[in-house]
């Protein structure tokens, strides 16, 4: 552990949804004073986010569904246009988001690439991604998706030049689709 850190207390402020955590610590600045600080973390566990590719056509599977944070923060209608994702639920990360991508979009992903990890939002959330790409074609074999229990995700199949033009347009406004979307665009230019 850090020994310029020391945890004098931890408080859970609610356990509602996932848990709200205050935490009080000592922190030793670079001159070696001490200083007490205080911070709230929200740890909803880690999780996982794919990008479905399908090279011959060019063309990536996303999903739009209604998240309550992005309307109270100004998205007039709450549907965002994302990446395939889920929290771990006590598995690995491959295996969660196969769980999720047949959940979610339908298909029964079976060759996954990890691309990286990275926290979203470490300000104030511990959670941790996974971020994954996978191809599918027009044979990969397809369930009924949309989602489980209150979800209702509708299931988009997009051109990935039309995506990147959405990014830009402010249609694809989630950092982990943005990233995963880039993420692919790079790499086709390092192939051509």
């Amino acid at each position: 552990m850090n020994p310029r850190i020391q945890v004098l207390k931890e408080e859970i402020l609610s356990d509602n949804w996932y848990i709200l955590r205050k935490v009080t610590f000592n922190y030793r600045r670079k001159n070696g004073t001490w200083e007490m600080q205080s911070r709230e973390a929200y740890d909803r566990g880690n999780g996982a986010t794919i990008l479905l590719h399908n090279p011959e056509k060019n063309t990536v599977i996303l999903t739009r569904q209604f998240r309550l944070p992005t309307y109270v923060n100004g998205n007039g209608n709450g549907m965002l246009i994302e990446t395939c994702a889920g929290l771990l639920d006590n598995e690995n990360p491959e295996e969660a988001i196969r769980r999720e991508t047949e959940e979610e979009t339908g298909f029964v992903i079976h060759t996954i690439r990890k691309v990286f990890e990275a926290y979203m939002s470490p300000g104030s959330v511990t959670e941790k991604l996974y971020f994954f790409l996978a191809e599918y074609s027009d044979h990969t074999e397809k369930r009924n998706g949309g989602g489980i229990e209150e979800e209702e995700i509708e299931v988009l199949e997009i051109p990935l030049a039309e995506a990147m033009s959405m990014i830009e347009e402010g249609r694809i406004a989630d950092g982990k689709t943005i990233m995963l979307l880039q993420h692919l665009a790079l790499r086709q230019l390092q192939t051509v």
